[in-house]
């Protein structure tokens, strides 16, 4: 017998954007079972420790649910064969979990169609290519054509698209010619809860959340600190790049790199940042709401989701390139500004979590009577 409402994502192995989304979609849907490929409790969220996950056969080896790149080759088919029993399955990817098959009705949130099969370069890192990302790429080589044949019929296998961005939804119709409705992600991280100070970090500090991924720019944050006397940079998160990260940061004064850090530690973080700086291109802006949400500015890339998320001159300053110098120049203006706190947190409640959850039940109930 199908359950009401089940959830797919692509691999829970990771703290990021989507995974803070999935989280909020348990939330509206608290009995729904979550279904993946890969789920790894010490590289995600502890919250997931309290859903009912249900994983698939590639799970059982331990070296995918830390590097799920390596799992490329394997994940489409291991997707096509992945069948939930369910009236409405409201699927989050970006690029997997769409191509799973369903009993009934199939809701695909969109937070960007596959960066490693149209964004190539940027996602994998020209020049930057650990193990992971060369066993990517090796199979992107032989199975490119394939696997975009596979991913267009995952997309137009769905009854319903939602996308997390303009930027998204445009893409979702550039490559899939689906028409699909944005339905923007509230702040995962709000000032309501527990803080903890970080050792030795003094407030001030300007801040950066991000996985540390090439097309991040990471790199370009750090060399406009750099540009910055008496500037101080905290940078939260891991990922592929953090190695040559590290290094350029041990060379540059003011600027620390913490890794991953809880719940807690981040929270106090954004309290005591006198701004976060972001030099991504976003399919979606999130991490200017959790700083609004905390009455915080935002200096980020003009472009991308970003520009769903912040206000020029209202809630944070744009750069056009990401330039150290364009970088540079966009956090001294800012730091001239008089923000005002009300401004800022009344954006981001604009965003909340209870009408994300509430708009996310409104189309599963519609599609439930088709």
């Amino acid at each position: 017998m199908a359950c009401g409402v089940a959830l797919a994502h692509d691999y829970v192995t990771q703290r990021g954007g989507a995974e803070r989304v999935v989280l909020n979609m348990a939330a509206a849907f608290d009995d729904a079972p979550l279904y993946t490929t890969l789920y790894d409790p010490a590289g995600t969220f502890p919250e997931f420790a309290g859903l009912d996950i249900r994983v698939s056969p590639l799970d059982r080896i331990g070296v995918l649910r830390r590097a799920h790149r390596l799992a490329m080759p394997l994940l489409a088919h291991t997707v096509s064969n992945m069948t939930v029993d369910a009236d409405v399955l409201l699927v989050s990817s970006s690029g997997w979990a769409h191509g799973m098959r369903t009993s009934g009705r199939k809701i695909v949130y969109c937070h960007t169609p596959a960066r490693w099969l149209y964004q190539r370069d940027r996602y994998l890192g020209a020049g930057r290519r650990g193990p992971a990302a060369v066993a990517a790429s090796l199979a992107l080589d032989g199975l490119g054509r394939r696997l975009r044949q596979w991913d267009r019929a995952a997309a137009l296998s769905a009854d319903r698209y939602l996308a997390n961005s303009t930027v998204t939804r445009d893409a979702i119709k550039q490559v899939y010619g689906i028409e699909a409705q944005v339905v923007p992600p509230p702040p995962a991280l709000l000032p309501d809860g527990p803080q903890i100070a970080v050792d030795g970090t003094e407030p001030g500090f300007l801040l950066c959340v991000a996985r540390l991924l090439p097309y991040k720019n990471v790199d370009a944050v750090i060399d406009a600190v750099a540009q910055m006397p008496g500037a101080r940079l905290v940078v939260v998160g891991s990922g592929p790049d953090s190695g040559r990260l590290a290094a350029k940061a041990a060379t540059t004064s003011g600027v620390k790199l913490l890794g991953r850090v809880d719940d807690a530690q981040l929270r106090w973080l954004y309290a005591n940042c006198s701004a976060l700086v972001a030099a991504s291109y976003e399919d979606y802006g999130l991490s200017p709401l959790e700083a609004a949400s905390f009455g915080k500015p935002s200096v980020v890339l003009r472009a991308g989701g970003y520009l769903d998320t912040v206000i020029d001159g209202r809630t944070g300053v744009f750069f056009d390139e990401p330039m150290p110098g364009q970088v540079a120049a966009a956090l001294d203006a800012a730091a001239s500004v008089p923000w005002d706190e009300r401004v800022l947190c009344a954006h981001a409640e604009t965003f909340s979590a209870d009408r994300f959850e509430a708009r996310l039940r409104e189309i599963v109930a519609a599609e439930a009577t088709r």
